[in-house]
């Protein structure tokens, strides 16, 4: 769909939504969500990545760099269907409002089985041809994915590079051997991922309907557990045993004197050249079936990335390596034309990451979180923004608005008080306000500081595993009359809705 030339929106995770069912999904309350954002005059949904979930439920450390979620398929089409039945599900005892990550994998891993039963027995002809239609489209990654999901759990999920030698080393008897005992789990899988596809495209289109464009999120590594690694071994720097020499993440810094060890393998990027870079054009050519622009993670390691070795616990240790530079983007608009991209271009940003991002014309990020900590030439000051920008008053890496202004030193406090007109009471509504009437081409707010919510409703502390990260749900009664007619006025006001929703 066509994006307003000035254009706002919400950043909230599918997994936020509301629902019955213990974590938010793409069913009914997705829709309603969307209805909420025109009411309101926003033509951006921004979610995080929708693949599955990894160590520490973290939607960044995934086993597919192209599969989506099985937490997100919804079960009511799957009841409209006949293929499950509403006492499956309502036979579960009632879930807390936030997301409990082990209580709802193992609930919705049995009911998707139950439904997978009830498609094999009582499925139509039409959707049968659909499913078989849709899995042949979509063999090139599917077929992998589905084979490593079997494996994984018939090897009690440990990691590939632990099971029997021969299919840690993809031999070809023992993977063959292995999709005819699996073959039953394997479709299973492929179900699952059919299943999220179909209710994906219905949002999106039911989106894009109602002028609202979703935003997806694209890391720019991958698990080293994955089907990705697995499957093509040969990409990254691995060891004999599987496990990588080296891996990504950054130096120390300001904030950890340890920097930040991430884990993720990394890529060779002479052998995914000489391929023509065909992985990432049909990473990139997956991600636009699912959004209509994306968030790349980590911009700058396209052009300079970090390398640590292996074997440490640590990052203090590690080197600049080149990355691939424009050749990569050039590839992939070679194959898929003008692709849709915002660079996440925060961190240690130096001169060839800016040419990188320009010299594709991509537009960068400002966090106006980060602004206060210097004077008036501060680059994530609106007043020194150029168009072709997103600002965001935080992200999910962030603490809420008001989390962020409650710990903030006392100078930062006044200078953004100063600097916004407002005070610690109204000051997520001026940071919105700031965002709005900026000339960013994109102004994108966490849901959270709308509502002015503190602390306890972050979505991720970086660096930590576990605690409350990624459970944050919100529910309904929290998007009051008050909330939604300020966002849609200021929204209005700053020119990235219509003036007559000003009422």
């Amino acid at each position: 769909m066509k994006i307003p030339s000035r254009a706002s929106g919400i950043l909230l995770h599918v997994t936020s939504l509301p629902g019955p069912n213990g974590i938010g999904d793409l069913g009914p309350d997705a829709y309603r969500f969307v209805d909420w954002l025109q009411s309101t005059g926003q033509s951006l949904w921004q979610w995080l990545p929708t693949t599955p979930i990894g160590p520490g439920d973290s939607p960044y450390q995934s086993v597919s760099a192209f599969a989506g979620s099985p937490l997100m398929v919804a079960l009511e089409p799957l009841i409209e269907k006949n293929w499950l039945s509403a006492a499956d599900i309502n036979a579960q005892e009632n879930w807390a409002i936030n997301v409990e990550f082990g209580k709802v994998v193992t609930f919705r891993n049995e009911v998707l089985r139950l439904s997978k039963l009830g498609f094999d027995a009582r499925s139509s002809t039409a959707d049968k041809a659909a499913f078989a239609s849709w899995r042949s489209a979509n063999a090139e990654w599917l077929n992998e994915y589905a084979l490593f999901a079997a494996l994984h759990q018939a090897n009690d999920w440990r990691p590939w590079w632990e099971w029997d030698a021969a299919l840690k080393k993809r031999d070809a008897n023992a993977l063959a051997a292995a999709k005819k005992t699996y073959a039953n789990d394997i479709a299973f899988w492929e179900f699952v991922q059919w299943c999220f596809d179909t209710q994906c495209a219905a949002l999106k289109q039911y989106a894009n309907e109602r002028g609202v464009a979703l935003v997806g999120d694209l890391p720019i590594f991958i698990a080293d557990n994955s089907a990705d690694c697995w499957s093509r071994q040969d990409l990254y720097f691995l060891g004999d045993d599987g496990k990588p020499n080296v891996v990504a993440g950054v130096p120390p810094d300001d904030f950890g004197p340890n920097g930040q060890r991430w884990g993720n393998p990394l890529y060779r990027w002479d052998r995914m050249k000489a391929e023509g870079f065909s992985w990432w054009v049909s990473r990139v050519k997956r991600a636009l079936t699912q959004c209509d622009l994306f968030r790349i993670d980590h911009f700058r390691g396209f052009a300079g990335y970090y390398e640590i070795p292996g074997a440490n616990d640590h990052a203090r240790e590690g080197r600049w390596l080149t990355g691939p530079g424009k050749a990569l983007f050039d590839a992939i608009e070679g194959a898929l034309g003008k692709v849709p991209v915002i660079a996440e271009d925060l961190g240690l940003i130096t001169d060839d990451v800016i040419e990188l991002r320009d010299s594709c014309g991509y537009p960068g990020m400002k966090i106006l979180q980060f602004a206060f900590g210097g004077d008036g030439s501060h680059e994530f000051l609106p007043h020194n923004y150029t168009s072709n920008c997103i600002v965001y008053t935080g992200t999910h890496d962030n603490d809420t608005a008001r989390g962020w202004f409650a710990a903030a030193p006392a100078n930062q406090q006044h200078y953004a008080c100063t600097y916004l007109a407002c005070s610690e009471h109204d000051f997520h509504w001026a940071l919105i306000r700031a965002a709005s009437n900026s000339v960013a081409k994109m102004a994108v707010f966490p849901l959270q500081d709308v509502l002015g919510l503190g602390n306890d409703a972050r979505m991720n502390l970086p660096g930590s595993l576990g605690g409350s990260n990624w459970k944050w749900r919100f529910t309904w009664d929290m998007l009051a009359a008050e909330p939604s007619r300020v966002l849609r006025l200021i929204t209005a006001a700053s020119g990235r809705a219509p003036i007559q929703m000003i009422r």
